[in-house]
């Protein structure tokens, strides 16, 4: 089923939200703040990657970040989880319809939809299609700026659903899979692509089932890369990474010059690298393109190594463990 959740991941992008209680919805929110854990807050942290000029603020934990007096009356609260069952989701949810907060939910079932029935909150359901959470952006996303009332932004997205094609993916993520063959991928961009990055490093974990790791630039020329100095006794250690550079020519030019830089030193150890183009007509082509070529890579990758990539045994068996 993943393979056909990655070959049709444009079609979540002609996806048409519908608001349940829209009339108790403010109107035009100064900042969002975005609960959610794992797959349920990716696309809010796309979001902020390709619209930096939106005030939206990612939550992943129990309960609700400190509040300025001006956020709690400007603000707009979403609640977001795919299965609608995730208790830190729930835990936020609660503690902001006892605050009396602003508040909205977005979920394809379970508690929180009944919650936001109850309650009478407005909220989004998702297509229930038993997909992973991390394979729902284009859902969360546009159910997100169908929330906030970013019109002109959902139809820039919208066109995402004929311009991006993901079989033009493919062959380059089945590439950098067998360049991953038994490494720990190491993802590097800018500050300005760390969610396209973090993403990467999700669906490796997650359908690739392999450690993965992911940092910024400029941060990580000033520790992390120090911890791949190779030196006799730590060799051993850094020869297991693989470090895929995120490049866009869109960055800063520095970051660009950072980049070109940091390829040569970690050469230069014999460790392994590869450059992967963030590339498209468009932000959102960019910014989507790059995540389904992600897709692609951890699909082949668990193909490689003979692993289940759809579902996620070791999160069940936590989540039993802490019921």
């Amino acid at each position: 089923m993943i393979f056909q959740d990655i070959k049709t991941f444009n079609k979540q992008f002609g996806y048409e939200p519908e608001i349940q209680n829209a009339s108790r919805l403010p109107q035009a929110p100064k900042k969002i703040i975005v609960c959610g854990m794992g797959g349920s807050h990716l696309a809010a942290d796309l979001l902020k990657a390709w619209k930096p000029a939106l005030d939206v603020t990612i939550w992943s934990d129990y309960g609700l970040p400190i509040l300025s007096e001006r956020d709690k009356k400007e603000c707009l609260i979403i609640a977001s989880s795919y299965s609608g069952n995730t208790e830190e989701t729930i835990s936020a949810f609660l503690e902001a319809k006892e605050r009396h907060l602003p508040l909205a939910a977005i979920a394809a079932g379970g508690e929180l939809v009944s919650l936001a029935k109850s309650f009478g909150v407005p909220h989004v359901v998702l297509p229930d299609t038993h997909i992973q959470p991390r394979m729902a952006l284009g859902f969360s996303i546009k159910a997100i700026l169908t929330l906030i009332g970013e019109k002109s932004v959902l139809k820039e997205i919208g066109a995402l659903e004929h311009s991006l094609t993901s079989a033009r993916y493919e062959a380059s993520g089945k590439k950098i899979a067998k360049q991953l063959k038994g490494r720990i991928p190491v993802m590097y961009a800018s500050r300005r692509n760390e969610a396209i990055a973090k993403n990467w490093k999700i669906v490796l974990n997650e359908t690739g089932k392999t450690p993965a790791f992911s940092n910024i630039l400029p941060e990580m020329n000033h520790n992390e890369m120090t911890g791949f100095d190779i030196k006799k006794s730590t060799s051993t250690l850094s020869s297991k990474f693989y470090f895929v550079l995120l490049r866009d020519g869109d960055d800063d030019s520095r970051i660009i010059k950072r980049m070109k830089a940091l390829e040569k030193v970690l050469k230069a150890r014999k460790l392994k690298v590869s450059n992967v183009e963030i590339s498209g007509e468009n932000r959102a082509t960019k910014i989507f393109s790059s995540i389904n070529t992600a897709q692609w890579t951890a699909f082949h990758l668990a193909k490689i190594y003979g692993v289940e990539a759809e579902q996620v045994p070791m999160v069940e068996e936590f989540k039993k463990l802490i019921a």
